[in-house]
């Protein structure tokens, strides 16, 4: 292999193995869950009945407990260690039960159902404007690092 090939593969393979850090994933897909979470709670707090109040407590709590772990991991990661809990609480049952991978899988399609249930009741639209400013940046940062990843994988391929 020449050496300009070489050195190409390998900064390759410092990019991909940047991607699947803790850090970059807590920071993009994580800790932008976690937002998320955190304004649907807010936001179910403010529907005004005594049941979504509770319920939106439970949320941000369960927001507040994820957040403290993807900080946990990324700071795991930062000092080159492997952290001995998972990315959200939901993982950390399946590692329990051995698939911690399922488990987060799930916490992913509850986030997106989030997601779409902020869209579509129209809770949205009544964020403040911190509110507004983080979920902006949540989705930015979430959507474009998978875009830039899926754009890496795809160019890796040729």
């Amino acid at each position: 292999m020449p050496a300009g090939d070489r050195s190409t593969k390998q900064q390759s393979d410092a990019l991909q193995r940047f991607f699947i850090r803790p850090f970059f994933l807590s920071l993009t897909i994580g800790i932008p869950f976690c937002i998320f979470k955190l304004i649907f709670g807010l936001s179910a707090m403010r529907a005004g009945t005594p049941g979504f109040a509770v319920f939106g407590w439970i949320v941000i709590g369960w927001a507040c407990a994820d957040l403290a772990m993807n900080i946990g991991r990324s700071v795991y990661d930062l000092a080159g260690r492997i952290a001995p809990f998972e990315y959200c609480t939901i993982a950390q049952i399946g590692r329990k039960l051995g698939r911690p991978m399922v488990f987060l899988a799930i916490d992913t399609l509850l986030s997106f159902a989030i997601i779409c249930l902020m869209l579509w009741s129209g809770w949205i639209a009544r964020l403040s404007s911190a509110e507004a400013y983080l979920w902006y940046g949540a989705t930015t940062l979430n959507l474009i690092s998978l875009s830039a990843v899926s754009l890496y994988n795809e160019i890796r391929k040729e």
